[in-house]
């Protein structure tokens, strides 16, 4: 007869195969209280990295803002803000043609 793994020298009955369940209730208890931890521990590490990821974003925002404002202190151009908020004046309609349009 062949062994489990088709070496024709070993048999099932040799006792090298042991099904029977060595562990009880308390080890697997352990285990699955190990486990729980572990679980826990890399919630823990990953809600770390999200905040870190955030931070991280934030950072390279800033940085981004920062060099555009210091380009434009160099160049003499508005910032970014400062022509916003141009386009933002030029899209209203001023307050005399407003006036003028009631009367």
């Amino acid at each position: 007869m062949s062994g489990p793994n088709g070496d024709p020298n070993i048999s099932n009955e040799d006792g090298i195969i042991n099904d029977d369940d060595e562990y009880g209730e308390e080890e697997y208890a352990a285990i699955n209280n190990m486990l729980d931890q572990i679980n826990s521990y890399l919630d823990d590490l990953e809600e770390r990295n999200d905040a870190l990821n955030g931070k991280l974003h934030e950072l390279l925002e800033s940085n981004r803002q920062a060099r555009l404002d210091f380009r434009a202190q160099l160049t003499g151009s508005p910032t970014q803000e400062e022509h916003h908020a141009v386009e933002q004046e030029s899209s209203l309609p001023s307050e005399q043609g407003q006036h003028e349009e009631n009367q």
